[in-house]
């Protein structure tokens, strides 16, 4: 398995890795937001592949700047298809990540998770990250 940086012909296989999680995007969506993350030096875009080129995995980051707590990286997604789960590549990929926002000297990063995810409350405590603070997310649909 490799880590590198996402390509927009990797559109389809993020739609579909998002898709496991319940995110839905098509590959027309996923080709959309590559082509403005992917310029953008505030975005970090990876995926894990396999020896067979099949995506295992991906993972998006970016840097924030607010009011409260100044500059960090945030990961914004993190998905590991079923079938690669418990083989590194999520470790991997934060790892990546990691590197990215050392790279550009942020002195922290950051997951939200979303409650129902369980794994996911084991996973990043193993990797070093400290729960901080339970929070709620409130939406507003801005559509006519």
């Amino acid at each position: 398995m490799q880590i590198r940086k996402a390509r927009l012909t990797d559109a389809q296989a993020i739609a579909t890795l998002a898709h496991e999680l319940g995110y839905e995007a098509s590959e027309a969506d996923m080709v959309f937001r590559l082509t403005h993350l992917l310029p953008d030096e505030n975005q970090f875009v990876a995926v894990a592949e396999l020896k067979d080129q099949t995506l295992a995995g991906w993972i998006s980051a970016e840097r924030r700047l607010s009011l409260e707590s100044g500059e960090k990286a945030e990961i914004v997604g993190l998905v590991v298809g079923s079938q690669a789960r418990r083989t590194g590549a999520g470790r991997a990929l934060v790892s990546a990540a990691c590197e990215w926002a050392q790279a550009r000297k942020l002195n922290s990063l950051c997951v939200r998770s979303n409650a129902a995810r369980t794994e996911a409350h084991q996973f990043y405590p193993a990797l070093g990250f400290n729960h901080n603070k339970t929070q709620h997310v409130y939406v507003i649909s801005l559509k006519g």
